[in-house]
C-alpha cells in the first residue's frame, strides 16, 4: 500500500479543521501518515525545542532517539539547512544517527508556522533501501504547509 497524496490531503483538512494545538496536529498527521504506507517504519516529529536542539514529539513505530542537536544526523540537517532530507541509504549518510538498527533509508522535511519560524521536523525512515522520492518530499510538504501554516 502507497500513500495516496490527495486523499491524505482531505482526510487531514478533516481531523484538523479548526485545531490549533501543534501537538495535537502532530499526533494525528504521525499516525495517519504511518498507517497510509507501508514503506512508513517510524513516522514521527521532531521539535524544534530551542538552543539548536530537536526533541522527540509524537510519533508511530518503535522508539526514537530523544534529544537530536541541529548539527548531527539526517534530523539536524533538515533543521540546520531548511531543505528536505531524502537519503536512500543511511549507512551511507555521514554522521547519521542509528535510531532504529532496522533503518534503511529516510525522509527528513522541516515543518513551519504560518510565521516561517522552525516548528521541528517530519521524520519517516523505511526499512527498505531507497525507499522515498521527489513524488514522496513534495506531497508531504504540501500537507505540512497545509496543517502547520495557515
Amino acid at each position: 500500500m502507497r500513500i495516496d497524496y490527495d486523499e491524505m490531503t482531505r482526510t487531514l483538512a478533516a481531523l484538523t479543521e479548526d485545531e490549533t494545538d501543534t501537538i495535537a496536529l502532530m499526533a494525528t498527521m504521525a499516525c495517519e501518515l504511518h498507517h497510509a504506507d507501508d514503506r512508513f517504519d517510524w513516522t514521527g516529529f521532531y521539535r524544534n525545542v530551542g538552543h539548536d536542539t530537536l526533541k522527540i514529539g509524537p510519533y508511530q513505530g518503535g522508539h526514537g532517539c530523544l534529544v537530536i542537536p541541529f548539527a548531527r544526523g539526517v534530523c539536524g540537517a533538515a533543521a540546520r539547512t531548511g531543505q528536505v532530507q531524502l537519503v536512500a541509504d543511511v549507512h551511507a549518510f555521514t554522521d547519521h544517527i542509528a535510531c532504529a538498527a532496522s533503518t534503511r533509508s529516510e525522509i527528513v522535511l522541516p515543518v513551519w508556522d504560518a510565521g516561517g519560524a522552525l516548528l521541528g521536523v517530519l521524520d519517516i525512515d523505511s526499512d527498505r533501501p531507497d525507499a522515498f522520492d521527489r513524488a514522496d518530499a513534495d506531497g508531504l510538504a504540501a500537507l505540512l504547509a497545509q496543517t502547520f501554516a495557515r
